[in-house]
């Protein structure tokens, strides 16, 4: 079926589902009173400036102040950059689509400020990750030395300044939204990065020849001011379409610069297009056979959209009229109820468990139903590498971030090891997030993180259980009899008349006292004296237990 990209638009929210061959591979959300805030632009007050994190608090106009750090300030002048060694890195989601290139910085690995869960995403900054860079995984990583150390954070801002920043991450949970000095400007085939010279080119442009061609398409029409980077759909673009691109953003940056001028923080002085073409900017290119949309309104204005910056694909943008449901017709909805599942099935009757902490996810790899044909490590082997492909695919339809740890099946033979890993590098090649991968232990554990600026598909489509309080289990019906029972023992010393009393429980813990082979409830008669009747009710929450006392003349 090649790659599909659907939009289904109702009036509460849109979904935008991404397929390759018939698997659906990611899917974003947006309610229609919930656009998200990442890649807006906004005027920003300080509010509070943190020496000992090097960090500050902005009030931008939402219900939680966002942070800033210092690595995400403008590098001050005396940090003149060049265009082959930038002194400047671009936001975090332009990493993302970037590759080293010879006239580029190498990756680095800091690990980022305290108090922003550095270790999970790795913030970007100017003596940190170079722009265009990738993290190159489990190879010696060199850090390119700085001018000299920043100015702290304390010498560059101050309380009730006012700063142009752009969000970066989403807020999340109860932290605020963590935001960047570093503009920049996505447009179809370029991002346009006004406070730096650099020029990168997206890492999934493989020939050499048409890198070259870009690079120089790109030195020849960049604007006096900023720096530009060629996104992967620029393959193929024509140096019309390119100059047609560097207008656009080169005039939206100057609008963004009047309005700010004029505009009192906080304020919103820049919004990001909505999910629908915002999907179409980013996701539609050469590869995807087509677009389709299923509401009139929506498919008019992607098809306008589609003609006025990529009209060579304009054929392939199809309205649905079908009377299924445009996500039910092709097993959409199959497919998201399934990636809220713990345990993901593999085709060789093998499994995956999939468990989200706060500060981690781990995914274990069992082998399930397959026995395998030869002997016992070739079965793990087999099992590996086909784990390895699927829990790559499950990252990107459940945008899982953060720090990562996959148990794989233990091997025996290092060279299975290295195919393992080597499998798993290969997958990650397909993800746009940027990855950072250790080697395989002898254990068969693999630490990676993996950039995070969203929430992930659990967290945006399920909520905690209130019985289990996100837990993930609830209390066995043995704990929650004896505590009925505990709390009857208790009720009773205040009550040295009555004659009965009669427990009002669950049905699963009233069955456990009246049929369980503990004996207990005959117990608790024998040691308060008294009869205790028992009701099951199946309207009573989970863990509650209600007592009525009876007397000899009620």
């Amino acid at each position: 079926m090649g790659k599909l990209i659907l939009i289904n638009a109702a009036p509460w929210e849109v979904r935008v589902a991404l397929l390759e061959d018939s698997t659906l591979v990611e899917l974003h959300v947006e309610r229609r009173g919930e656009r998200g805030v990442a890649g807006n632009i906004y005027k920003g007050k300080v509010v509070r400036v943190l020496p000992g994190m090097q960090a500050a608090f902005l009030d931008i106009g939402l219900e939680k102040a966002a942070f800033l750090h210092v690595s995400d300030l403008l590098a001050p002048p005396r940090l003149a950059e060049s265009e082959d060694e930038p002194a400047e890195a671009e936001p975090a989601e332009l990493q993302d689509d970037l590759a080293p290139t010879p006239q580029e910085a190498v990756a680095d690995d800091d690990p980022g400020p305290p108090g922003d869960d550095p270790a999970h995403d790795g913030p970007l900054s100017a003596e940190g990750l170079a722009a265009g860079s990738e993290i190159l995984p489990a190879r010696p990583i060199t850090r390119r030395a700085p001018p000299g150390p920043l100015p702290r954070i304390e010498e560059r801002l101050h309380r009730g300044q006012e700063l142009l920043v752009q969000i970066a991450k989403e807020p999340m949970g109860s932290k605020g939204a963590r935001v960047t000095a570093h503009i920049s400007l996505p447009g179809r085939y370029l991002v346009y990065m006004p406070s730096t010279r650099h020029i990168g080119i997206s890492r999934r442009i493989e020939d050499s020849s048409e890198r070259e061609r870009l690079r120089e398409i790109v030195e020849a029409e960049r604007p006096a001011q900023g720096g530009v980077i060629v996104r992967t759909a620029c393959e193929g673009a024509s140096r019309l379409e390119i100059q047609d691109d560097v207008r656009f953003l080169t005039k939206l940056w100057a609008k963004i610069e009047r309005t700010a001028a004029s505009a009192t923080a906080p304020a919103l002085i820049h919004q990001d297009l909505d999910l629908a073409l915002r999907a179409v900017r980013d996701l539609f290119t050469i590869e995807i056979e087509r677009l389709v949309v299923d509401a009139r309104e929506d498919f008019s204005r992607v098809l306008e959209f589609v003609e006025a910056v990529m009209p060579r694909l304009a054929g392939r943008v199809h309205h649905y009229h079908g009377v299924t449901p445009l996500f039910e017709q092709y097993g959409v909805e199959t497919k998201i109820a399934r990636a809220l599942e713990r345990r993901v099935w593999l085709k060789s009757g093998g499994y995956l468990i999939f468990d989200q902490t706060e500060s981690l996810t781990t995914v274990d790899v069992n082998t399930g139903r397959y026995v395998g044909k030869t002997d016992q490590e070739e079965t793990v082997l087999r099992t590996n590498l086909e784990a390895a492909k699927a829990i790559v695919q499950q990252l990107r339809l459940r945008n899982i971030g953060g720090i990562i740890v996959i148990d794989f099946i233990d091997m025996e033979q290092p060279a299975n090891r290295t195919k393992v890993f080597e499998a798993l590098q290969e997958a990650l090649k397909t993800d746009k997030a940027r990855s950072n991968v250790l080697r395989i232990s002898e254990l068969g554990l693999v630490q990676m993180t993996r950039k995070r600026t969203r929430e992930s598909l659990g967290q945006l489509l399920t909520t905690p259980c209130p019985h289990c309080e996100g837990a993930g289990r609830i209390r066995s019906a043995e704990m929650l009899a004896y505590e009925g029972l505990r709390k009857l023992q208790r009720e009773s010393l205040t009550h040295p008349h009555a004659s009965r009393f009669v427990l009002r429980l669950p049905p699963d813990v009233a069955n456990f006292l009246t049929a369980g082979p503990t004996g207990a409830l005959a117990a608790a008669e024998r040691l308060l004296g008294r009869a205790i009747g028992i009701e099951a009710d199946p309207t009573m929450p989970r863990g509650e237990v209600e007592i009525r006392v009876e007397t000899a003349t009620s």
